[in-house]
C-alpha cells in the first residue's frame, strides 16, 4: 500500500465517520428529549439509548483510528473520555497511562494497536497503553487469547500471505502508518498477552 492509499484511506475513514456523527448525534438529542418529556420508558427506550451510545463512540474512535491525522494533539481526558465511552460497549478494559497530551498521529497508532488487541481478546480482557522514552507499547492481556499466527506473525512487515478481511484492516494499516511516521511495530505474543511496541 502506497503513501497515496494510506492517504486515501483516511479521507474515506474522516468522510464517513463526520457524515455519520452528526445523524447519531441527532438521534441522541432526539433521545434525550423523550425522556425529559416522559414520552417513552422502559427497557426498549434502554436499549435504543444505549444501541446510539455505542454506535456514537465507536464512530468518534473509528475517527481517529482510520481517519487523517492533524498536527493538533489529543488531550488525556478527550482520549480517556471517549475510550471509557467505548469500553461501555465491549468486554475489553482500557487503561491510558499517558499523562500528557499526544500528537494525534500517535493516538492513531495507538487506537489501531488496540484494534489488534481486541480482536485477540473475544472473552475480555485488558488492555494498556503506555509511552517510555518516545516510544509507546499496547499490550493486551486475558486468561484466553485467540492469536491469528498469520496477521501476528508478519503484523511487524505488513506483508501477510493471505488477503486481509474488513475485519482485519488494522493489522494492514498499522505497519503502513508506523512507517509512514517513521516508526516500526515490534511485537510479542504469549498465550495470555500480545504486546506491541512502536
Amino acid at each position: 500500500m502506497s503513501d497515496t492509499n494510506v492517504n486515501l484511506a483516511e479521507l474515506i475513514g474522516s468522510r464517513i465517520c463526520h457524515d455519520l456523527i452528526s445523524p447519531i448525534g441527532a438521534i441522541t438529542n432526539g433521545l434525550e428529549l423523550l425522556d425529559m418529556v416522559g414520552a417513552v420508558q422502559g427497557p426498549e427506550m434502554e436499549l435504543i439509548s444505549g444501541s446510539v451510545g455505542s454506535a456514537g463512540a465507536r464512530i468518534r474512535f473509528f475517527r481517529v483510528a482510520f481517519g487523517s491525522t492533524s498536527d493538533r494533539p489529543l488531550g488525556r481526558t478527550e482520549v480517556t473520555d471517549l475510550l471509557k465511552d467505548l469500553e461501555r460497549s465491549g468486554r475489553v478494559r482500557i487503561n491510558w497511562n499517558l499523562t500528557e497530551a499526544v500528537p494525534r498521529n500517535q493516538v492513531k497508532l495507538a487506537f489501531l494497536a488496540l484494534m489488534c488487541c481486541e480482536s485477540a481478546m473475544p472473552m475480555g480482557g485488558e488492555i494498556e497503553i503506555t509511552a517510555q522514552s518516545e516510544k509507546m507499547s499496547v499490550t493486551g492481556t486475558a486468561d484466553k487469547l485467540n492469536i491469528d499466527g498469520d496477521l501476528w506473525k508478519h503484523l511487524a512487515t505488513g506483508r501477510f500471505p493471505n488477503k486481509i478481511t474488513p475485519a482485519q484492516v488494522q493489522f494492514a494499516l498499522l505497519p503502513e502508518t508506523a512507517t509512514a511516521m517513521g516508526r516500526r511495530v515490534a511485537v510479542e505474543t504469549t498465550s495470555t498477552r500480545v504486546a506491541l511496541q512502536f
